[in-house]
Formats: C-alpha cells, structure tokens, sequence
C-alpha cells in the first residue's frame, strides 16, 4: 500500500494520521493538493512555486473556515486539524488526479460542455474517477480516529462511515443530492445543513425513496464561514458614492473565465475615469492571470501591486491555493462593496457575509441555483448581465428617485443577515463537541 503514497510526504503523512488521533476535532475534504503550505504548516522547508492541483476553492476554504474559528491565527494540532488525501496520492494513480482536475477545468471553461458536467451530476459524487487512489491513504489517516469526524465532501464521509466512523457531515448548500443519503439510516452518519429548509428537504428525499433518516441526526448549523471574513463585514460600509469596489472571482477549477473576459471587455475601458476599481481573483489559475494581463495592455492599464488599495486594477494569482485563498481574505473582503461570481456556497457565502453586493454567473450545478435563490430572496443578489454589464451596474448603483441606491440597500441587506447565517462555524463546532460527549 506504501506504493500508493507520496514518499517525500511519508513524515508529515504519519505526523498527520497522529495529529488526527489526537485533536479535539479531526477535519478531513477533498479539494486538491497543498503539499507546500502542508510541509509548512509542519514547520518544513516549502516553496511558493509549485502548482497545486485544485478541484474545488469551495470543499478547501470551508474546511478551513471552521479550524480557523479554533486555530483564531496558525495552524494548532491540539485544537483541530484538517486533512485532504489528495495531497498523499502519488505513483500511477496521480494519473487519475491530474485527470479529474483536466477534465474540470475543460468544462468550467467551456460553457458549451456544461450539460455534459450536468449530466454527470446526476450519477452523484459516489462514482468520483479519484475515489479508488484517495480511499488508502483516507482510511489509513483515520483508521485509529476514535473522536467524530468532521467532512465537508460527502465522497470522503461515506467511505468512513462504511468503516464505521462516527462522521459529522457537512451538507455544504442548501440542497441535498441522492450521494448524502447513502447513510442516512446509519447511526454512526450526523448531518449539518444550512437551514431548515434543506432539513425539511433531506427529510422529503428520504421518505420518497423509503429511507429512514432520523431527524434527530440532522441539525441546522448554518453555512461554514471563516470568522476574519466575518469579521471584515462587520466594519464595512454600504457604498453610496464614489468609484465602487468591485471583486470579480474565479472557482477552483477557473470557472467562468469566458463570461470574466467579457465583463473586462466592457469595465476596462472606463477604469481611467474612476468610477470603478477592481480585484480580479484568478486564483491558482496562470491562463487567467496572462489573460487579464494581455486585456491589461490591450486597454494601456498597469496591474497593480495587492497593497495598493486605491488602485484601478489589481490581480490575485498564486499557484497555490492556501496562498491564494489567503490573499483573498487580506485584500478582497475588507476592500470590495461588490463581488461578480459565480453564486457558489463558498464565494456566495463569503461574499455576503463581508457585507457585499452579488452579481452572480452561470452557475456550475443545481445547487448553485438554489444558493442564488437564497441571496436573491434576501435582495443581496441579481444575476449579472453579461451583454451589458457596465448599465447594469450604472442602474443598480443609481439612486435616482430613490434614498439609496440597489448597491448601497444590498450592502445593507448583507450586513443584516441574521446570526443564525453568520454563526455557522460556531455551530458547527458546538455540534461536534455536543456529539463528541455523547
């Protein structure tokens, strides 16, 4: 089984089997590989230059969120510790990594394919190409993990519950696909889910397909958020006047980088006149960066260093995604009124809890529908306009007739939302201590 492992991360690998013995809450996903930030965190020699493979922003900053609501600054093993079997897949069976990450990023970049990525949906993430390199070095990580885990991918919490772990699963959006139900009648199975609407709607599936979920077992957390996001939204103010902040995002797998081209085609041209400034997250993604580099010049703009707050054009990019989730955190929250992005249960979420307005993209699945509906309904979110993003946004910052402006009233819906949707982290890990006891 040796074979199957990374043997320049055999150390940190059996360092972090015993972390995970001995935390207080062991965290496990699967989102990609951050093999340098992980020799890091182990107090080794890294670098800042390798590429990591990257699946998924949203099953990484989640995670993180909630051991950041323990570690409050670094990393501590006592407290919590996260863990991503990705990272110690090696060998032949990287192959099938490499592939699954390949195979995404074509689609997320090819609106054209999105039926086909749909169509998969619909088989559930149980038949996931990577499951079979992952599961050895998942279950040996957790083979001796007497305390509940804690799992933001469903993929990872089903195989430890067929191992016979007590898992807390993370039902990451507010809704339920048929892989979440697989052990819904297992004791050793808890739930967490962002309302009680996606309760109700785990309870529904259940009965029509004669599942017998416990109630009892699920409980209503609230989204995963990181608290310094948190805590970036409680200083900010609406917009009301002035040039506006806006973030525009990529996903993990550098989703939506056509429609992103497009929304540059038409702001860049008025950067030079100051009514707007942006942040544009490429996030692990070179092709990205070397595009809005090339519109950059095309437009004679200069991209500017991450610390220069008042700048027309700034860019994140790091080929690693700790790096670069990090770099979002420090500039993007605290500094943006608005954010342009797909409505995904890490970016939507975030978003609105720094207090932002949400100009959401195409979305990469149903789930991301419903958490459009969610913004949407607390009026903190209207889909963009691709064709005519700048009257859009001339539109809905206007306050013509009105006392405030849809952009200043958004900001002030977001930083209204209730604690229920800003306390998730907490809940989350007051959950786990309740069922660590029990």
């Amino acid at each position: 089984m040796s074979s199957l492992f990374n043997h320049s991360l055999t150390n940190i690998f059996e360092k972090d089997k015993t972390y995970l013995e001995t935390t207080q809450v062991p965290i496990v996903t699967i989102s990609g590989t951050y093999r340098e930030d992980l020799k890091k965190w182990h107090g080794l020699p890294n670098n800042n230059t390798d590429r990591d493979v990257v699946l998924s922003r949203a099953h990484y900053s989640m995670a993180l969120g909630v051991a950041m609501q323990t570690w409050k600054t670094v990393p501590d093993p006592q407290k919590a510790w996260l863990v991503d079997p990705t990272n110690y897949v090696a060998g032949r069976d990287w192959l099938s990594v490499n592939v699954a990450e390949r195979i995404g990023m074509t689609i997320a970049r090819r609106p054209i394919l999105h039926r086909i990525k749909s169509w998969i949906d619909r088989f559930g993430r149980q038949k996931n190409p990577i499951l079979s390199s992952i599961t050895p070095p998942l279950l040996y990580l957790f083979e001796n993990v007497r305390t509940p885990i804690l799992s933001f991918h469903i993929s990872a919490g089903n195989l430890l519950a067929d191992q016979g772990h007590t898992v807390l699963q993370m039902i990451t959006d507010p809704h339920v696909r048929s892989d979440y139900l697989t052990h819904a009648e297992s004791k050793n199975m808890h739930y967490l889910v962002f309302d009680e609407s996606t309760k109700f709607d785990f309870l529904e599936q259940s009965a029509i397909q004669n599942i017998q979920a416990d109630a009892s077992r699920i409980y209503v957390s609230g989204p995963p958020i990181d608290p310094r996001i948190i805590a970036a939204g409680r200083t900010k103010k609406a917009w009301r006047s002035g040039p506006i902040n806006i973030c525009i995002t990529t996903g993990g797998l550098g989703t939506n980088k056509t429609e992103i081209e497009l929304i540059c085609q038409q702001i860049f041209p008025l950067l030079n006149k100051n009514k707007y400034r942006l942040i544009i997250y490429a996030g692990t993604h070179k092709d990205i960066f070397e595009l809005i580099e090339e519109k950059a010049k095309q437009h004679r703009l200069t991209i500017q260093p991450l610390t220069k707050e008042n700048a027309k054009l700034r860019v994140i990019y790091h080929p690693q995604i700790i790096d670069a989730n990090e770099l979002l955190i420090q500039h993007g929250f605290p500094w943006a009124d608005g954010f342009i992005s797909k409505p995904s249960g890490d970016m939507a979420y975030d978003a609105a809890a720094a207090g932002c307005f949400l100009l959401t993209l195409q979305e990469w699945g149903e789930w991301e529908h419903h958490v459009r509906i969610v913004f949407e309904e607390r009026d903190i979110a209207r889909k963009a306009v691709l064709e005519d993003i700048v009257t859009q946004l001339d539109v809905l910052s206007s306050a013509k007739g009105r006392a405030q402006s849809w952009m200043e009233q958004a900001m002030h819906s977001a930083n209204a939302l209730d604690k229920s949707f800003l306390n998730g982290a907490k809940q989350i890990l007051a959950t786990h201590a309740k069922l660590t006891q029990s």
